[in-house]
């Protein structure tokens, strides 16, 4: 979770191109107005307003401590905001805590968390899609979950404890991509995974993005998540400094915000 010391308003904020919801016929699944999150005496997250369009995916980017964790927590209703205001396809959700959040399809992946090391692949999945899914649909869910990463199918009998961190982390979202969700926030998916699984959780992303899943992904790969997305915006110290198309975000902007350059310059 992260946590950002309270700074005065920034004098640098710079809104490049338009708003997401402006930038799009379709209507907002997600909207985020003046959200402020605070622990204790710090001020982790402050004024930060945003759309998603539905079917949409949206990078939230920033360096360490710059508050993208604690705005999907916060969507997703596992922190509760301090102020501002958060709507589900119309529907206020500020205060709802995050077990209602998800009975409105919402699901929050984060990095190695999700699955139940005791029980097989096979069995963590079957548990997932059992809650949601009818019974006589149930094993085409979880074929259609092993499909998506072909390394779990050939594990699905193996003991999940068994599984290196990667296998682990692609398993918590096949768990969820059995049943796709309304909106997925995606936190950190490819922290610590090898290359081969890091292009592996990018394609089932954007499979799932592709199949109408409306996405917020909170991303270190940046220019991957820059490729994937729609829309972007980018934190610092719990502001955002930068929002706007995903693809207006070039070069000068990411140097200039995240210290980092387009791959190949």
């Amino acid at each position: 979770m992260t946590r950002a010391t309270i700074e005065p308003p920034a004098d640098d904020v710079l809104v490049a191109g338009v708003e997401p919801a402006e930038a799009s016929t379709a209507p907002p699944l997600l909207s985020v107005r003046d959200l402020v999150v605070d622990f204790g005496l710090t001020r982790a997250v402050s004024g930060v307003s945003f759309d998603v369009p539905a079917g949409s995916v949206l990078a939230v980017l920033g360096s360490n401590g710059a508050g993208k964790s604690t705005v999907a927590s916060a969507v997703s209703g596992l922190v509760a905001p301090t102020s501002g205001h958060i709507e589900l396809d119309g529907r206020d959700v500020t205060s709802w805590p995050a077990h209602r959040v998800a009975r409105q399809g919402v699901t929050h992946v984060l990095e190695g968390r999700g699955v139940f090391p005791g029980l097989t692949v096979a069995e963590n999945l079957r548990l997932s899609v059992s809650r949601t899914v009818a019974k006589s649909e149930r094993a085409d869910a979880v074929a259609r979950a092993l499909d998506m990463f072909p390394v779990l199918a050939e594990r699905r009998r193996q003991a999940t404890s068994t599984l290196s961190g990667g296998e682990r982390q692609m398993l918590a979202l096949a768990r969820v991509l059995a049943v796709p969700p309304r909106l997925l926030v995606a936190d950190e998916l490819s922290l610590g995974l090898a290359p081969k699984l890091v292009e592996m959780s990018f394609d089932v992303l954007r499979q799932a993005r592709d199949a109408g899943v409306t996405v917020v992904l909170v991303e270190q790969f940046v220019e991957r998540a820059l490729e994937l997305a729609d829309d972007a915006l980018i934190l610092r110290r719990g502001r955002m400094v930068w929002s706007g198309k995903a693809q207006d975000a070039g070069a000068t902007v990411l140097d200039e915000y995240l210290g980092v350059e387009e791959e190949g310059s």
